[in-house]
C-alpha cells in the first residue's frame, strides 16, 4: 500500500530507471477530441458513434452532463481494462438538471452554451479547486446573448428557455481558448448562428480552437475564419456521424520524455502525421533539446520513435509555449534535468488551470534542489543537482506526470496523489512501470 501524506493523499514511489528505457506502446484516445465529439453528437440531428473514445474522469463527467441534459449515451464495456471504448450518442430534447464538472475545464466551459438551449434550469458545480477557475468570461458572453445566468463562477445556474437567439458576442479569451471553443460548439444551434470576437490579449492554445473549427466542419457546420480573432458559425443542423478519435498526444509526452532523460528509445503507436492536437509539438521540442525523432511505418499507420541523447547531455530550451501550454509541465521537468538553462514563456494563462501551474512547478522543482525562477508569464530553469523528496500534484494530472519524469532519474522521489492522472489517463502508473520494465 502507498504511504499517505499529512492530507491523507497517497504517496507513490516514483520508479527509477536503471538504464535507458526501451518501450513500444499505445496511448488512449484524446480527451480534447472525445469531449468535443460528445458535445457535437449531443447536439446532432441524428445519432453519432465515437470510436476509440477515451475512458477517464473528464470524459465520464462530460457524458454524465450531457445525459442530464437529455442525450442518451451508451458505450461498449472496455475489454481487459482498456481506457478506450466505442460510444453511441442519441440526441434528445434538452431539459434542466444538475451538472457536476469535477475539475474538467471542457465540462465547465463547453456545457453551459449547450445548457442555454435547454428548456429548464441547469445547476453547475464542481470540485473545490474548480471554484476558483475563471468562468466569468463565458457566463457574461451568454448573458450578452440574452441567456439568464446566476453567478460568475462555480457554482452557477443557467435558466434555459429552449432557444438562444445568437448573434455577435465580444469577449476576452486570453485566460483560456476554451471560452471560444465552448461557444462555437453550440453556436450552430442558435437561431442566428454565432459570431465570436476575441478582443483581449494573445489568445492561448490556438491549436485547440483549430481543432474545434475542424470538427465543426466535419459535422457539416459552416465556419468562417477569414477575419483574425473572429469566428462565424452559421446556423443550421449539426450532422450525426462516426468519429474516430486520435491517441492523446499530450498524454504521450511523459513517455517520450522518458527516452529523453534516460538516453533511451520510446515508440508511440498510431501517431497521426497531420493533426490539430497541441501535443504534436513535442516532436520539435525534443529535437531542439538533443533528441532524434522519426516516423516508422507500422502497418497502415505510423509509430513516432524518439531516441534520447547520451545521459547528461540533454540541452535546455528557450521557447514560447503560448499555443501549447499544456506541454509546460513535461517541458519544465525536462528542463530541470537538462545540462543548460531554459526559458519557458507565453504561459501566464496556466495560472488559471487545475492549479497555478507556474507557481506549482517552481515550488516543486526548487523543493527537490532545483533552480526555477517564476516570472509573470513563464519560468527560468537553471540546471542544479536534484534530490529526493515529495512532489506535490495539486490535484493536477500534468503536475503528477512531471514528477514521474523527474523521479525516473532522481532517487527517492515520491509523487503525491498519482491517481489524479485518471482525469485524462487512467492507469498511468501501470503504463509507466510497464515502460520501465520494458
Amino acid at each position: 500500500m502507498d504511504d499517505m501524506d499529512s492530507q491523507g493523499l497517497a504517496l507513490w514511489q516514483a520508479p527509477v530507471a536503471d538504464g535507458p528505457v526501451s518501450w513500444n506502446g499505445s496511448i488512449p484516445g484524446s480527451k480534447s477530441m472525445t469531449n468535443r465529439a460528445l458535445i457535437l453528437a449531443a447536439l446532432g440531428s441524428y445519432p453519432s458513434t465515437i470510436k476509440n473514445a477515451l475512458v477517464s474522469r473528464d470524459t465520464d463527467l462530460m457524458m454524465s452532463a450531457l445525459e442530464q441534459l437529455g442525450a442518451a449515451i451508451t458505450r461498449t464495456e472496455p475489454s481487459h481494462g482498456s481506457p478506450t471504448t466505442t460510444i453511441r450518442v442519441e440526441p434528445g430534447e434538452l431539459s434542466g438538471g444538475t451538472i457536476y464538472c469535477g475539475l474538467a475545464g471542457t465540462v465547465m466551459r463547453f456545457v453551459p452554451p449547450v445548457a442555454a438551449l435547454s428548456d429548464g434550469t441547469v445547476f453547475f458545480d464542481g470540485d473545490v479547486q474548480a471554484r476558483v477557475r475563471p468562468m466569468d468570461t463565458i457566463l457574461n458572453a451568454l448573458r450578452d446573448l440574452g441567456v439568464s445566468v446566476d453567478g460568475t463562477a462555480l457554482p452557477f445556474t443557467i435558466h434555459g428557455t429552449g432557444a438562444v437567439r445568437g448573434g455577435t458576442v465580444e469577449l476576452d479569451a486570453s485566460a483560456s481558448s476554451q471560452f471560444v471553443s465552448g461557444l462555437l460548439l453550440a453556436g450552430a444551434r442558435y437561431g442566428e448562428g454565432l459570431t465570436v470576437r476575441h478582443c483581449g490579449g494573445r489568445l492561448p492554445s490556438m491549436p485547440h480552437v483549430e481543432m474545434t473549427v475542424d470538427m465543426l466542419r466535419q459535422a457539416g457546420v459552416s465556419v468562417d475564419t477569414s477575419v483574425a480573432n473572429q469566428w462565424r458559425v452559421a446556423p443550421g443542423p449539426i450532422e450525426g456521424r462516426v468519429w474516430a478519435i486520435e491517441p492523446d498526444l499530450s498524454n504521450a509526452t511523459p513517455f517520450l520524455a522518458a527516452a529523453a532523460v534516460t538516453g533511451g528509445q520510446v515508440a508511440i503507436h498510431d501517431w497521426p502525421t497531420a493533426t490539430h492536437q497541441a501535443g504534436d509539438a513535442i516532436r520539435g521540442i525534443l529535437e531542439q533539446m538533443g533528441c532524434t525523432t522519426e516516423f516508422r511505418a507500422n502497418g497502415e499507420t505510423n509509430d513516432l520513435v524518439v531516441t534520447g541523447p547520451e545521459p547528461g547531455s540533454l540541452r535546455g530550451i528557450d521557447i514560447d509555449l503560448g499555443d501549447i501550454g499544456e506541454l509546460t509541465p513535461t517541458v519544465a521537468a525536462l528542463a530541470a534535468l537538462a545540462s543548460t538553462p531554459s526559458r519557458l514563456e507565453g504561459i501566464a494563462h496556466l495560472r488559471g488551470h487545475e492549479t497555478d501551474r507556474l507557481a506549482a512547478l517552481s515550488t516543486e522543482i526548487n523543493a527537490l534542489g532545483g533552480n526555477c525562477v517564476e516570472f509573470e508569464d513563464g519560468l527560468i530553469i537553471t540546471p542544479a543537482p536534484l534530490k529526493g523528496g515529495v512532489w506535490h500534484s495539486y490535484a493536477d494530472h500534468r503536475m503528477a506526470t512531471a514528477g514521474a519524469i523527474i523521479g525516473l532519474v532522481t532517487s527517492d522521489v515520491t509523487v503525491e496523489d498519482i491517481g489524479t492522472t485518471s482525469k485524462t489517463l487512467p492507469g498511468f502508473e501501470l503504463m509507466w512501470q510497464a515502460m520501465i520494465d520494458g
